[in-house]
């Protein structure tokens, strides 16, 4: 996967705990502007970066007719989101 650390607009879900769940997504890919709807998360985990929580999602979503698997980061701190890796 490449690091691509882009900010992007998010639409999430929140439970009772505070706890966000991606659910789509708007992105610029080579300049044209894309919104992906996450279809499945393969996997969730937490890190600090430079003292900075973050929540790391691994998702999976078909775009322009291919299934990719990416990375979305959630920064507690300041409520950014991120895509990180595709």
């Amino acid at each position: 996967m490449k690091v691509i650390m882009q900010p992007i607009e998010m639409v999430a879900r929140f439970n009772e705990q505070g706890i966000p769940r991606p659910v789509k997504f708007k992105a610029r890919f080579e300049g044209v502007p894309v919104v992906v709807s996450i279809d499945k998360i393969i996997l969730k985990t937490e890190e600090k970066l430079a003292g900075n929580r973050m929540i790391i999602f691994r998702c999976q979503s078909v775009i322009n007719g291919l299934l990719k698997v990416f990375e979305l980061k959630y920064e507690l701190n300041t409520c950014k989101w991120f895509l990180a890796k595709m």
